[in-house]
């Protein structure tokens, strides 16, 4: 479709398909058990504090315990990963079933294992945006020394980084 014939939403989609994301998995604890999802829109925020931030939509299964947590865990993906991007971005998957590897955290946050690296972060701020929430948290805990190169999410695909 030529791009003056595309509406906001579907311009802002198509242009997006073209910017190479990280892929990273949020997770909190939910009143009925963990809750996660695959996330393309980690960002730093402020090194002092150290504050980061992801948006998540309000109609995801994951809103309702991520609007009352606490605490969340923000976990990088590793280009080995794809398969549990994927699962956690399935709607009605079962996202900490087998084959999912993962333990209490810090401040009972569900902390995957085998990722690049991995944050806890306080949730200092829920930031209404359209029909999605840009979650703001302060990092308490976390552990940087995974291995690996990054996922990454292009033109509707997890892919792996080029050279």
């Amino acid at each position: 479709m030529p791009a003056d014939l595309l509406t906001t939403s579907d311009l802002l989609r198509s242009v997006f398909r073209r910017h190479a994301a990280g892929v990273a998995v949020v997770t909190a604890r939910g009143d009925a058990g963990p809750v996660g999802f695959t996330a393309t829109s980690l960002a730093s925020v402020s090194a002092d504090p150290p504050l980061l931030s992801f948006g998540v939509g309000t109609g995801a299964s994951s809103w309702p315990a991520l609007a009352g947590a606490d605490h969340v865990g923000v976990h990088v993906l590793g280009e080995h990963q794809q398969e549990l991007a994927a699962t956690f971005a399935r709607s009605g998957a079962d996202r900490f079933g087998a084959p999912t590897a993962w333990r209490e955290g810090p401040e009972g946050v569900p902390v995957l294992d085998g990722v690049l690296a991995w944050l806890v972060g306080r949730v200092v701020a829920r930031v209404p945006a359209g029909d999605h929430r840009i979650v703001i948290a302060e990092v308490v805990h976390g552990d940087p020394t995974g291995t690996g190169r990054p996922l990454l999410y292009h033109q509707g695909r997890f892919r792996r980084l080029g050279d």
